[in-house]
């Protein structure tokens, strides 16, 4: 018969993953910046450019997010 694994052990196992996908996250998001900071300071994006970009593909997945929950409207 096979025990079941106590809750106790199965938050920390939770905890650990989370504390793995956020330390995850910040090496993304810090390589990110970093490339993005070396295309604007060799002056093949500016940072105007990247700030149009960022708010058009914003409102592209506000509208895909939108039409998903109101897929009739």
């Amino acid at each position: 018969m096979k025990q079941s694994t106590p809750a106790a052990w199965e938050q920390v196992q939770l905890a650990a993953k989370l504390a793995d996908l956020k330390d995850d996250h910040y090496r993304t998001v810090l390589t990110l910046s970093a490339m993005l900071e070396l295309l604007i300071d060799k002056g093949l994006l500016s940072r105007e450019e990247l700030t149009v970009k960022a708010e058009q593909l914003d409102e592209q997945l506000e509208s895909l997010i939108a039409a998903s929950l109101h897929p009739m409207a």
